[in-house]
């Protein structure tokens, strides 16, 4: 614990530092996605397809809920990380008591939702009647730690704000071990279907989250959190809300969309939704990791008054964030049949896998670009122009695709295409209001100024 957790933003090179940030975040936010890709696996492999279609249907649903409220989180780090690139130590720690409580009490709210809505919200999404039961099980169950997954994001986002991303790393690491031995232990010992796997990544959640709730009420600076001070601080909510509100609408936005997606690619039938093994979920952690280091560093340095240090760090998130992510996506391509022989060993939903990485991946530097953009302006107090950009390019443009052209070329490939278009759109949207309207005005009023 007395091992130096932080490296200073506001001053020296800026790409070692962005790297040293991101690949930590990344790596991370991979593992917290393997709790589910265990799972599957595990499940895939023991228990049937029917078992492993029944957890890859509640993936979508999983994510529109939580990321409802997981971009407060998003507001609570670049709040955080301005009031530390001011030096205020005072509302550095009001920020922070008023995160960890507010996201206990998302969680909960989330908890009754999403326990007692679940079998209306499958049978909206038109889950097929042969999985139904199973995958409400699963979504039941996971839900129980929902309180713990809303816990962690918001701790994690606590000590992102200064820079550190290990620790929420190691607290994944951790609890990712945990997930996978109790995953095999009911699954193979125990001879339990998904309910197994639930209990499984519930327990792995409990543990990373008290983690690194342990590690901040043991923190010596203004980040440490004292459990009888934590309250709402009304001014600095607000100031959350402000960023964390659009920033949850625009997760909320991909999450709608995938939904609608979801319920298109139900109807194709049991195999279509287990090929869904969404490997382009990992490429984007890897994109977001520099978009997530973009908003902090510039959180940090917007407040310093360092703007053109705010514009080297844009343009190198760029480059950094799109060098990665293609690397990393050409991995998956070109090596789709081992990385897919994990999951599942049935030809049929092995081949609609290979087709979705294939059509997918590629063009996930958009997706890239999208990110980055939307964490630049968010760091700069533009949070909601890129939400309802976001919300027109990435959830109009495939609802109108999903409901005009769709219906007559139904298909696995034209249902899938749509998600490079709707990036295509949406990242040309930002480009333009970017350069346009918010780098102008703000970075050259501020030189002004």
């Amino acid at each position: 614990m007395k091992k130096k957790k932080t490296f200073d933003m506001l001053n020296g090179s800026i790409w070692n530092k962005l790297i040293l940030f991101a690949l930590p975040l990344a790596a991370s936010s991979i593992l917290q996605q393997l709790f589910n890709a265990a799972d599957v696996a595990v499940v895939g492999s023991f228990a049937g397809s029917g078992a492993l279609a029944a957890v890859g249907a509640n993936g979508p649903i999983i994510n529109l809920l939580v990321n409802s409220f997981v971009g407060l989180s998003i507001g609570a780090n670049v709040v955080i990380a301005s009031f530390i690139g001011q030096n205020d130590e005072k509302r550095t720690s009001l920020a922070a008591h008023t995160s960890i409580l507010m996201s206990v009490i998302i969680g909960i709210v989330l908890l009754f939702v999403g326990f007692f809505f679940a079998r209306p919200i499958l049978e909206l999404m038109s889950t097929p009647d042969d999985i139904i039961n199973l995958a409400e099980v699963y979504l039941k169950i996971y839900f129980i730690g929902v309180p713990f997954v809303m816990l962690y994001n918001f701790a994690a986002a606590v000590l992102r704000s200064k820079g550190d991303t290990q620790r929420p790393l190691i607290a994944l690491f951790i609890g990712g071990v945990i997930n996978i031995i109790l995953n095999l232990f009911f699954v193979v010992v125990l001879h339990m279907s998904v309910e197994g796997v639930a209990i499984g990544t519930v327990v792995s959640n409990i543990f990373s989250s008290m983690m690194l709730l342990y590690w901040l009420m043991h923190e010596t600076d203004a980040l440490r959190i004292d459990l009888k001070q934590l309250k709402i601080n009304d001014r600095i909510l607000k100031r959350i809300a402000k960023i964390g509100v659009p920033a949850g609408l625009q997760g909320m936005v991909f999450s709608i969309s995938n939904v609608c997606i979801q319920s298109s690619l139900n109807a194709l039938g049991s195999d279509a939704i287990a090929a869904a093994l969404n490997y382009e979920y990992f490429a984007y952690y890897i994109l977001s990791s520099f978009a997530q280091a973009a908003v902090t560093f510039i959180g940090q340095n917007y407040s310093a008054k360092k703007y053109d240090r705010c514009k080297k760090i844009t343009l190198q998130s760029f480059l950094l964030g799109g060098a990665t992510t293609m690397v990393a996506c050409m991995i998956f391509v070109i090596f789709d049949h081992f990385f897919i022989s994990f999951f599942t060993s049935d030809v049929s939903v092995a081949s609609l896998a290979y087709t979705r990485l294939k059509i997918i991946l590629p063009f996930q530097f958009l997706n890239m670009s999208i990110e980055v953009f939307s964490s630049v302006m968010r760091g700069v107090g533009y949070s909601s122009v890129p939400a309802g950009i976001c919300v027109a390019g990435i959830c109009g443009v495939r609802l109108a695709y999903l409901y005009t052209i769709y219906p007559s070329i139904a298909s696995y490939d034209h249902l899938l295409i749509i998600y490079p278009i709707s990036w295509f759109v949406t990242v040309l949207a930002l480009a333009l209001v970017y350069f346009i309207h918010v780098r102008p005005k703000v970075y050259h009023h501020q030189a002004a100024n």
